[in-house]
């Protein structure tokens, strides 16, 4: 399935959305082309031949229900998701047909589960949020990981990123964010998200990742959209983001440039290592996922459960997490030509950083 079936993508000419819209003419859909710039939206259209475009703007219910006229599903790239998640949501459950966004967010993402939950549901339309690297991803390994478990009492994700070059849709989603957030830190401990006072740096560990990356230091609760994915259908009360230390001072430097394409698919020379371990008792399992450009990689996520959706290869309705409505270890071998996923026996737990001592 796919052949001529169109799909919107809400923030078409965007970073993410463009790796989005390659993905889904290569997959045999037809990519429309939905934004609320006008300029920029005929410059990519201009792009793309025999692709339409609509205008459609958040704030404009009336441009979002034309603007989905005639689609199958509708992709949604277009950050800060604070503000595009819930009225690009809203359109689709009007229309009938499944909605997938690529937000990292935390708090987006939690706003999607508590407002859409029932109304999708007894809708049946299919809403998945944070179909993407962040996430997505995540909850596909942490899930993949767990195999016959119903239960774990630890999850960890350790983000090995080679470099950090955010786009501007990173920054801003980030922005919004911490102002939701008025300061605050958050994790996901005791079965719950914990918003905190948080008090100087956050920890420095360090991590053993596979070869060839090796141990690095990486920094503890930094917190990403795993700790929303995972807990929706997984029962562990403890979920754990890592990022490698570069990548991070990388985000957080106000001069580091956007992404740079060095290859003939947009791809920049970034690669990332997603090391996730579970942990129940003195058991653990772990699971390793490998590739290039955690923008671009998004896209094949997206795309890939955009098709799964439509040929109603899914596991609930309403709205769900990547590893909840998908088979996960199936949905990662279809991306085999864009990820690399391997099981370790190793199984490693962040160190203090020169201690020796385990973190948790």
């Amino acid at each position: 399935m796919g052949t001529e079936q169109i799909v919107a993508v809400f923030g078409a000419y965007g970073h993410t959305g463009r790796f989005v819209v390659t993905e889904l003419r290569e997959r045999g859909f037809v990519p429309l082309l939905l934004g609320r710039d006008a300029e920029r939206l005929r410059a990519l259209a201009a792009s793309q031949p025999g692709l339409a475009h609509r205008v459609a703007s958040v704030d404009d219910p009336v441009s979002l229900d034309r603007a989905l006229e005639g689609a199958a599903a509708v992709v949604n790239c277009a950050g800060p998701f604070a503000s595009t998640a819930a009225p690009v949501i809203e359109a689709a459950l009007r229309a009938g047909i499944p909605y997938v966004d690529v937000a990292a967010e935390i708090e987006a993402n939690v706003d999607t589960f508590a407002r859409f939950a029932e109304r999708a549901r007894s809708a049946g339309v299919a809403v998945v949020p944070a179909m993407a690297f962040f996430g997505g991803l995540g909850d596909l390994l942490v899930t993949t990981a767990m195999g016959d478990w119903t239960a774990a009492d630890e999850a960890h994700v350790a983000y090995g990123l080679s470099s950090w070059h955010p786009t501007a849709g990173t920054l801003a989603s980030g922005t919004v964010s911490r102002e939701r957030r008025d300061g605050r830190r958050v994790r996901y401990t005791g079965g719950r998200l914990d918003y905190h006072d948080g008090e100087g740096e956050l920890p420095r560990l360090e991590w053993d990742f596979p070869a060839p990356l090796g141990t690095r230091t990486v920094l503890g609760d930094f917190t990403m959209a795993d700790v929303v994915t995972v807990p929706r259908h997984l029962a562990i009360p403890e979920v754990r983001t890592y990022m490698t230390l570069g990548a991070a001072e990388d985000l957080a430097a106000p001069g580091t440039p956007a992404p740079v394409a060095v290859d003939g698919h947009g791809r920049s020379a970034q690669t990332f290592t997603v090391d996730v371990v579970v942990r129940a008792g003195d058991t653990r399992r772990r699971v390793v996922a490998s590739g290039r450009d955690i923008y671009a990689v998004s896209a094949p996520l997206a795309v890939e459960a955009v098709r799964r959706v439509l040929d109603g290869r899914t596991r609930t309705t309403g709205v769900a997490s990547a590893g909840e409505i998908f088979d996960a270890p199936d949905f990662l071998r279809a991306l085999s030509a864009h990820l690399s996923v391997a099981r370790h026996d190793a199984d490693p737990l962040p160190l203090e950083a020169g201690s020796g001592r385990l973190s948790g």
